[in-house]
């Protein structure tokens, strides 16, 4: 594993801990990775960042985060 990601691993590892639940979905036809943090959720807002993410919330809580193209990164 590359240097940089296991860094950005040990960056976002603190957060994921504060999650009591992770469910992870991989669809390998789409090439996409779904994280739900609360389930059932219902997201009333959602925010692409510039690195193929989208992070869903609902009442400004984090309940989830999409990974376009997870593959390649």
């Amino acid at each position: 594993m590359e240097a940089i990601a296991v860094n950005e691993i040990k960056n976002i590892l603190p957060w994921f801990m504060k999650q009591k639940t992770v469910w992870a979905n991989y669809d390998e036809e789409a090439d996409v990775l779904y994280l739900h943090f609360k389930k059932p959720n219902h997201a009333d807002h959602s925010e692409m960042t510039d690195d193929d993410m989208i992070i869903r919330y609902e009442n400004e809580e984090i309940i989830g985060v999409t990974v376009l193209n997870v593959s390649k990164k």
